[in-house]
């Protein structure tokens, strides 16, 4: 089911289009019917509100003007997952032992290295 936050890849005519984060999801006048609100991620943004039915949300195909236009909900590949979960791990302090040997194996590349706030940058120049 898609919901408010998701990101989305919009086909049109059947070839994907573009990528569109929904914003919003509010009751239509019309019942069983919904505004749809997406920022449409391309440059530069741009934010379009869809009436739409929840079977379209959620990706049954509908037409637009004539064209077919079906919404697909964009899911990260279980390998990013995966990814994720390991650097989630990383903060409560359970490691994996792979990721152990890696970090003690490190040949001193980085010694010395700075880190950089771009935070503290964006602020000097104001």
């Amino acid at each position: 089911m898609t919901q408010v936050g998701d990101v989305v890849l919009v086909y049109v005519e059947n070839k994907p289009a573009f990528f569109a984060r929904i914003e919003s999801i509010t009751p239509d006048v019309k019942p069983e019917w919904f505004q749809v609100k997406l920022l449409v991620l391309q440059v530069p943004l741009v934010v379009v509100t869809w009436i739409l039915r929840e079977p379209y949300i959620n990706g049954v195909e509908f037409t637009m003007g004539g064209r077919p236009i079906r919404i697909e909900k964009v899911v990260a590949p279980e390998e990013f997952l995966s990814e994720e979960a390991e650097a989630g791990s990383e903060d409560t302090g359970e490691e994996p032992a792979e990721k152990k040997k890696k970090k003690t194996s490190g040949k001193g590349k980085n010694k010395g290295a700075k880190v950089i706030s771009l935070s503290g940058r964006m602020k000097k120049k104001s």
